[in-house]
């Protein structure tokens, strides 16, 4: 499998898709979609295109995969966002036409459930990015996040080194979508404590893999991940998702990630700042706290046996939490534990 490579960026003023691949809550949620849509075009100059899955919800697999690669056919488009992520994409992207993507490289923007495409696209040597949901960062309630909205832009827009920022407040409380009133409201934010470093004090460059932690377990289970030769160098960056799992679970996966052989070839690994909120687990703050000093412990235990000693620096801002930034996926990263800073190179 050959090195990824970056695919050439959109400027403002192009075409781009809009997909849901996994949920169609577009269908749903429209007046969240249509301020996502609205800050697509007004904030970044760009002109979505929806296809016919969009706002469908329970779109069969088949058809969903039929949208995603006429996305990557059409010369007018000159990339390609998800609306938002969902649960069952590992059932689409093997109706993917790897012979039209590979043809058509284009930069893929997701997260959570997207991580099947990110890592589909990844072995097909196309670089993607991690980040980026119509629905959940174009769309977010009040006014948008700048942190989250500059890496978004340089994403979208640049192909240098960007240094990525620890976020001086943080949320994962949104409000609730049910009810279009909410959209004039910001989330729920809380004090930044800035990143936590942990490993000996050295520079990691190399090429990232991984994505919402769930996901990659499917991923393993369905053996679609690349082999440890092939990952060996990389930066492990990973994230848990909106469905809370425990610290017990999240020991699990990185242990078996472990059992695989992967987790010795990783020198940095990058762990996105645990959801620990849901509006049916409305945990106080001093719960979410613990929760992600669980979760933390839990990594490390997992890590040890397997591991030699990498970097690994938690509560990165990258994942299912407030503000998000971009990762490549496939691209690269610097990680450096002397000066406590990471970059990635769009």
């Amino acid at each position: 499998m050959a090195l990824p490579h970056y695919p050439q960026k959109p400027k403002p003023g192009d075409r781009v898709a809009v997909v849901s691949p996994s949920a169609g809550l577009p269908g749903l949620f429209p007046h969240v979609y249509e301020l996502g849509l609205r800050r697509l075009r007004e904030e970044f100059g760009l002109e979505p295109v929806e296809y016919p899955t969009t706002r469908q919800m329970g779109a069969d697999p088949r058809d969903r995969a039929r949208d995603l690669t006429a996305a990557f056919a059409d010369p007018s488009v000159t990339a390609v966002l998800a609306t938002v992520g969902g649960d069952d994409l590992i059932t689409v992207t093997p109706f993917l036409d790897d012979a039209v993507l590979r043809a058509n490289p284009k930069p893929y923007y997701g997260y959570s459930d997207n991580t099947n495409v990110l890592n589909h696209l990844y072995r097909l040597g196309i670089v993607a990015y991690h980040g980026g949901s119509v629905l959940v960062h174009l769309g977010r309630s009040g006014a948008p996040h700048p942190l989250t909205f500059d890496s978004l832009r340089a994403a979208l827009f640049t192909s240098g080194w960007y240094d990525l920022t620890p976020a001086p407040e943080w949320g994962d409380e949104p409000r609730d979508w049910r009810d279009p009133a909410t959209l004039a409201d910001e989330p729920v934010m809380f004090p930044g404590e800035g990143w936590r470093w942990h490993g000996p004090a050295r520079v990691v460059q190399g090429r990232t893999w991984g994505g919402c932690l769930e996901i990659i377990h499917w991923l393993m289970a369905t053996d679609r991940v690349p082999s440890a030769a092939e990952l060996a160098g990389s930066v492990l960056v990973f994230e848990t998702s909106n469905e809370l799992p425990g610290a017990q679970e999240v020991f699990r996966i990185v242990r078996n990630l472990g059992e695989r052989g992967l987790l010795a070839g990783f020198p940095a690994i990058v762990v996105g700042r645990p959801k620990a909120w849901d509006f049916e687990r409305p945990h106080t703050l001093d719960e979410r706290l613990a929760w992600g000093e669980a979760q933390r412990e839990a990594i490390l235990r997992a890590l040890a046996p397997y591991a030699d000693d990498p970097v690994v620096v938690f509560d990165v801002d990258l994942g299912h939490t407030d503000p998000q930034l971009i990762i490549p996926y496939g691209g690269e990263i610097r990680v450096d534990a002397v000066e406590r800073r990471i970059s990635v190179r769009y």
